[in-house]
């Protein structure tokens, strides 16, 4: 059987590029801190896996950072569901097997989500982490459904809930996980920390 495969999505730790949101309450040096916080949470959780790992980067692939030992690739599309879309359809077409996209914004995840939602594609087509904002912090499945991408709200508090109504409209099954919550706003953070 293919290997199942985790893609995962970063951006490089740049100040005024990442964390905008939490930037705009406690300024761009803290955002970035923020931000390498859950970098180093996301290594840390995805290193032990038994699985192929592959970080796709938002802007240019960084040949030495916490990111090394795991296969490196650049994202490409206009926009978030493009991005992913192409992601997804790279791994699928070197032969993947079931393939999992997380980012990289959510310190409650832990590896056995990951597993979770590996295991339950033996069950299900769709597999989707739901984020307390609406959205998922991990999305996954056996093969590709661009149905899943297609004019959805990307960053809206709906887009959850119609990821999975465009699954159940294209007759597939859905299973969910946990529903955790993204850093988004620096009272996210603070809340995560407590």
């Amino acid at each position: 059987m293919a290997e199942s495969t985790l893609i995962i999505f970063v951006k490089n730790p740049i100040p005024g590029t990442v964390k905008t949101r939490i930037a705009r309450t406690v300024g761009n040096e803290q955002a970035v801190a923020v931000y390498q916080h859950l970098l180093r949470h996301t290594q840390a959780i995805t290193r032990p896996l038994r699985c192929r790992r592959v970080v796709y980067y938002g802007d240019f692939v960084n040949e030495d950072d916490g990111w090394n030992g795991y296969e490196k690739q650049l994202q490409s599309g206009q926009d978030l569901g493009q991005r992913m879309q192409e992601a997804f359809r790279e791994q699928f077409e070197q032969g993947a097997g079931p393939v999992a996209i997380i980012g990289s914004d959510c310190l409650s995840i832990t590896a056995c989500h990951i597993e979770q939602a590996f295991a339950a594609l033996a069950r299900a087509d769709v597999v989707i982490g739901p984020a307390t904002d609406g959205g998922y912090y991990l999305l996954a499945m056996k093969k590709l459904h661009p149905a899943l991408f297609d004019g959805m709200p990307w960053s809206q508090p709906e887009l959850g809930q119609l990821t999975e109504l465009a699954s159940r409209q294209n007759g597939l099954t859905v299973e969910r996980l946990d529903e955790l919550t993204d850093i988004d706003e620096w009272a996210d953070y603070e809340h995560a920390l407590k």
